[in-house]
């Protein structure tokens, strides 16, 4: 399948998604790999003939959405995101949750993908943070809406590759090798519960319809998402962040133009502070 085929596929099909091909553009190679090995499982002759099939065949779709979700992750991606967590994000949430009279930091971690994401959270606030918080501790839902990933998320077992951006000092601390991996210590991975959960239903329930002081939603919903739908996640996030609480995205990434409730903690770094929102919309 030429690459011009499947750009034309691609935005002919998902927009049927709820998701947008701008988003796409520069990881097309990856679902489009994906595509063209579905169809040869398929004895499908060209692209006409697969979304002839999808035509035909309604159960086709939700195989294809599987096939468009993009997975790329590794420990400490963005560093001066996580620095910034680091120094002054959790450090003011855990102030303010100790306030309050709370023992626990609820964080949620979206798109989770192999767990990258929360353990390297998890790993900041052990070596960084817990003996300042003593009294604190730090819970992290990790989400993602792929089985296979969140099989290798709770495996904890990774390539050089993936861990090659923390500092080496942390590295030697958390990990130890076996088979050529890295895999996590049990002390930094009982932080982290994972659950299988696909960020475009309802996600209340995943928290007791509790309140979470950190959401991190990078590269997901922001980038992939259609307009409506952006709109709609962003909602029912400001529902579930407790106001104070903070809201990460990618930093490639930009909240839809109609966000309200929030103002930029790091504009740069795309990290937003939840506000009372009839003060943030007042002329």
């Amino acid at each position: 399948m030429r690459d011009e085929e499947c750009v034309q596929f691609l935005q002919s099909v998902l927009p049927q998604l709820h998701m947008r091909w701008p988003g796409f553009r520069k990881v097309r190679a990856q679902v489009c790999k994906r595509i063209q090995r579905r169809m040869n499982q398929l004895s499908l002759d060209g692209i006409a003939a697969y979304y002839d099939y999808l035509e035909q065949h309604d159960e086709e779709w939700q195989i294809l959405d599987a096939l468009c979700r993009v997975s790329i992750s590794r420990f400490y991606r963005d560093k001066q995101m996580f620095a910034f967590l680091e120094n002054t994000v959790l450090p003011e949430l855990a102030q303010e949750a100790m306030a309050r009279g709370a023992d626990c930091l609820k964080v949620w971690s979206v798109g989770a993908a192999s767990g990258e994401e929360p353990y390297t959270l998890a790993i900041l606030w052990q070596l960084q943070l817990q003996q300042r918080f003593a009294d604190l501790r730090l819970q992290i839902i990790a989400t993602d809406a792929d089985t296979t990933m969140l099989q290798r998320s709770q495996a904890a077992c990774y390539d050089y590759s993936s861990v090659k951006n923390l500092p080496e000092n942390w590295r030697n601390k958390v990990f130890h090798l076996q088979n050529a991996q890295y895999c996590l210590k049990l002390e930094y991975k009982e932080t982290v519960q994972f659950r299988q959960h696909d960020l475009r239903q309802d996600f209340a329930t995943l928290f007791s319809n509790e309140s979470v002081d950190l959401v991190l939603c990078r590269n997901l919903a922001f980038t992939y998402f259609d307009e409506p739908l952006q709109q709609q996640t962003y909602l029912r996030l400001m529902q579930i962040l407790r106001t104070g609480g903070a809201l990460v995205i990618g930093i490639h990434e930009q909240l839809p133009q109609t966000a309200v409730g929030v103002r930029p903690w790091s504009a740069r770094l795309r990290i937003f502070e939840k506000t009372d929102i009839q003060e943030r919309t007042r002329p």
